[in-house]
């Protein structure tokens, strides 16, 4: 019966929190920020991922409370801790753009996160790995193509001009002027104003 009782407990605590975070959802569609922050505030304290990084994301704006990078960073980091790929996306740029580099722990938890966001499928933590692992101090070229390539697959056009770079420059691969100008004319058909230049060249 104990047991049971527990269940019941954690069931109404999450389906609660669900509430609160959907709330929050439909407070912040209509402008009514203070409200939003609110709801999210009251499901992000009962350990819901969702409504943490919904938290993170109004400090980090400003909406419905003060802005506060410190407080957005705790929040996506909870998030993060709870296996949201987005805050993990979010906790990793905290940490890699407000801290200094010398911060060794806190650089290798950064890339650490930002790896297992871009394998959960966020595009923008695959072309931000992709990058930083080609301009890093130590450049990992493959490792940098591989996830310029997953996010250039994910329709992001910067990627697919930088896979581009990779293989005019043989950075990664071997080089190839026409496997190059493929990718920037793809790149270019999706906007990419770098990738427009780069082809004209």
């Amino acid at each position: 019966l104990e047991e049971a009782a527990f269940q019941l407990q954690q069931i109404f605590r999450i389906d609660i929190s669900i509430a609160f975070n959907i709330l929050g959802i439909e407070s912040m569609r209509a402008g009514h920020y203070k409200a939003a922050y609110t709801c999210f505030k009251l499901a992000a304290d009962r350990g819901y991922s969702k409504a943490q990084f919904n938290v993170g994301l109004c400090y980090e704006h400003g909406r419905g409370t003060e802005k506060d990078l410190e407080k957005a960073a705790f929040y996506y980091y909870l998030a993060a801790s709870n296996c949201h790929p987005m805050a993990q996306y979010r906790y990793a740029r905290c940490l890699l753009c407000h801290r200094p580099e010398s911060e060794w722990d806190s650089h290798q938890k950064a890339v650490t996160f930002l790896e297992q966001a871009a394998m959960a499928g966020i595009t923008e933590a695959q072309a931000y790995l992709g990058v930083f692992y080609l301009r890093g101090l130590q450049p990992k070229e493959k490792r940098g193509l591989k996830y310029l390539l997953l996010a250039a697959k994910g329709g992001d056009s910067q990627s697919r001009y930088h896979v581009g770079v990779c293989y005019e420059k043989g950075l990664g691969v071997r080089r190839d002027v026409a496997e190059a100008l493929r990718h920037y004319r793809q790149a270019a058909a999706a906007g990419s104003k770098d990738a427009q230049h780069r082809a004209r060249a």
